[in-house]
């Protein structure tokens, strides 16, 4: 029988800050954008990948304090920057490290009555890198 491993003591970083403790989702997508490179002759479309075309989203608590989240993301607002997923601490668990990710657009307040505040924020672009965590 095979062995599966499943997420379950994941870290998220921006900037290197540990933003983890306020994360209650993240997804990385990994797109390779497709080229029709379809000619004379063919009897069907023939597409070809071409530039990689990456998100990194997620939902944090938003938190004002310095390095919480708005600290950390207010300067990064139409820049590039690196941003750290990873499966967990132990040894041989995987990090994707997405370096030169855009970030567009940061909302800086999502607030509701009786309930805690949360942002959706997306990153995009980018080059994926995975690595393990050393023994």
């Amino acid at each position: 029988m095979a062995t599966s491993i499943y997420l379950s003591n994941p870290v998220f970083k921006v900037n290197a800050v540990a933003l983890t403790g306020f994360c209650t989702a993240a997804t990385l997508t990994q797109t390779n954008t497709a080229q029709d490179t379809t000619v004379f002759g063919n009897t069907a479309r023939v597409y070809n990948s071409t530039l990689q075309d990456n998100e990194v989203t997620a939902t944090l608590y938003m938190t004002y304090g310095a390095s919480e989240v708005y600290a950390t993301l207010k300067t990064l607002v139409g820049t590039q920057t690196t941003v750290v997923l990873q499966e967990g601490t132990t040894a041989g668990n995987k990090i994707w490290t997405v370096s030169n990710a855009y970030l567009e657009t940061l909302p800086i307040m999502n607030a509701a009555l009786g309930e805690i505040q949360s942002i959706d924020i997306s990153f995009q672009g980018g080059t994926i890198v995975e690595t393990a965590v050393p023994a």
